[in-house]
């Protein structure tokens, strides 16, 4: 990793940097107090502080606080960054083309500067999600119940996607609505639709998949389910399946002669 540091930098000395950093496409950071103004689908201000401020090399800015874990103002990747010295202070303004924005810090005091050209070629691997979810029925379905054959994932009707379509060993129409996390009302009243939807609708997938069009079973399968999601499931004739997400990445599975 190539890398520049400065201290209580001057502000042409901080000016040369940045130039130096925006030529070689470099991750800047710096913390400084500047002052902070937004003009584009608003308008915003944040007065004098101590700050973090973050330029990568795909055009993100950021600006952070010493609390929380967004950024209080940020550009998105993409935007164009300038700078230049005004009054004896440093400006460094973040331009966006669609929409039109402009993000723009005024320094007049900068604690520590530095640039780093980093190299990190890896895509982060997650577990523990509705994929994740719906990968694992698809290849284990008696985790729903026994008898249960998925026939089609990401099903399209008219209010949206259906994560899970199968039937039941009795030949019923199945409709799974996957959560990760703890279901709510928000979730019932969703699968509730998709169940609408898949009555209201004559289509070729039924025939398709030789399920029975006179019972269609809602299925809402998440780790737990709030009380008030449970009493209105009872209430829909919705079922719920407790199912946990698997928390395993990828890359820890070993091959092993279980798989042969």
């Amino acid at each position: 990793m190539k890398y520049k540091i400065l201290e209580h930098p001057s502000c042409e000395d901080a000016y040369d940097l940045v130039q130096d950093a925006l030529r070689k496409r470099a991750t800047i950071m710096m913390f400084a107090c500047c002052k902070v103004n937004y003009e584009g689908r608003a308008l915003s201000e944040l007065n004098w502080g101590e700050r973090i401020i973050m330029i990568k090399p795909d055009g993100a800015f950021l600006i952070h606080q010493e609390k929380k874990v967004e950024p209080v103002n940020w550009q998105p990747p993409k935007s164009r960054t300038r700078t230049y010295i005004k009054n004896e202070n440093l400006f460094l303004e973040s331009h966006r083309r669609t929409p039109k924005e402009l993000l723009t810090a005024e320094v007049r005091k900068i604690q520590f500067i530095s640039y780093a050209n980093m190299e990190d070629f890896e895509e982060l691997e997650q577990a523990g999600y509705e994929k994740d979810m719906s990968d694992m029925i698809m290849e284990k379905p008696h985790l729903i119940e026994e008898g249960f054959t998925p026939t089609t994932r990401e099903y399209s009707v008219e209010h949206g996607f259906i994560d899970i379509l199968g039937k039941d060993k009795d030949n019923n129409l199945m409709i799974l609505e996957l959560k990760a996390r703890k279901a709510g009302v928000t979730a019932v009243k969703q699968l509730r639709r998709y169940i609408q939807d898949m009555e209201n609708t004559e289509n070729d997938y039924l025939r398709e998949v030789n399920a029975e069009k006179k019972k269609i079973r809602g299925l809402l399968v998440a780790p737990s389910i709030m009380d008030d999601a449970l009493e209105l499931i009872e209430e829909e004739g919705i079922e719920f399946v407790s199912v946990e997400p698997p928390r395993e990445l990828k890359r820890d599975k070993k091959v092993t002669l279980d798989a042969f």
